[in-house]
């Protein structure tokens, strides 16, 4: 970790635009002593030295190479927004797997098998595996229509409506090496989605599916269903120690469903969100990174060598 004076922030990032660069301008322009800006790699050596002490990892959960280097960061002492070692274990199966053992209500839920595997592999290498798949058994259980998208949280990859085993079997053979799920699709327009930051600030935000963007939350904030929502969302994201996530819910009926429990890297960009929203998540955002600077805090990793 470089020792100068100027703290650096890094960004890791694809396509988007708006979000990094609004808090890279905004710590440009406010600290003196932090500076922010993509981070630059290309081979990296077990011995390459790091200037970053705080990373904000929003592309490793497509790229390989990348979790490989935000970990050895991790390990090195720079904090990673978010953790890598958590994030490399999510799945929206076994988020879905603990929002029922907290007792909360979620959609129904199958995990697949791969249509195709990466490792070389013959007809014995199957022998754990029924074949062939009972997919009109599949449909029957989680009904139609379903949801049929990538387990790995973060983002939204890889997600279509089927609404027959046709379909589902169409959609399956594109799948590839994906690892994907099929979950049930619950009947409501009220689709509430709770920002939460360093694990303790939190924005409600109602989606609207038709028009693909956030409106002003539609639920009363201080009513029970708001407040139901928020706990729920807090309580998800501290479980996994997650300093961004984007916990997703439908109320049907009254009740909340915890459509996915975690989402380490949602989309931000001024297309999807009011300006209110999207300048919310960037105060609180900068002074995350900020703070995780000013005051280092402990990231969990599975390796304690002090």
């Amino acid at each position: 970790m470089s020792q100068s004076e100027t703290k650096q922030v890094g960004f890791i990032i694809g396509r988007e635009r708006d979000f990094p660069n609004a808090i890279m301008k905004r710590i440009n322009e406010n600290y003196d002593d932090i500076r922010a800006d993509l981070v630059k790699m290309g081979g990296t050596m077990q011995d390459t030295p790091l200037p970053y002490n705080v990373i904000i990892d929003r592309m490793s959960h497509e790229v390989p190479y990348y979790r490989s280097y935000v970990k050895y960061a991790a390990m090195r002492g720079c904090y990673l927004i978010n953790n890598p070692f958590t994030w490399s274990i999510d799945t929206k199966f076994l988020s879905g797997a603990l929002v029922q053992k907290l007792g909360y209500k979620s959609p129904r839920t199958v995990v697949l098998p791969n249509k195709d595997i990466e490792a070389e592999t013959v007809p014995d290498s199957f022998r754990n595996l029924e074949y062939p798949m009972d997919w009109q058994g599949i449909i029957d259980y989680i009904g139609s229509p379903a949801i049929f998208k990538d387990v790995n949280s973060g983002g939204r990859r890889f997600a279509y409506r089927v609404n027959n085993v046709d379909e589902l079997i169409q959609r399956y053979d594109e799948s590839g090496t994906r690892t994907m799920i099929l979950q049930q699709v619950l009947d409501t327009d009220n689709h509430v989605h709770c920002m939460v930051i360093g694990g303790e600030l939190t924005h409600m935000m109602s989606y609207s599916f038709d028009e693909r963007q956030y409106h002003d939350c539609t639920l009363d904030l201080d009513g029970p269903i708001a407040q139901q929502i928020t706990e729920m969302a807090l309580t998800l994201t501290n479980l996994y120690g997650y300093d961004i996530n984007l916990p997703e819910f439908v109320v049907q009926d009254g009740e909340v469903y915890v459509i996915n429990a975690t989402n380490p890297s949602p989309l931000i960009n001024h297309e999807l969100m009011t300006d209110t929203q999207f300048d919310w998540i960037i105060d609180a955002v900068t002074d995350l990174a900020v703070s995780s600077i000013r005051e280092p805090k402990e990231q969990r990793n599975p390796f304690d060598l002090d």
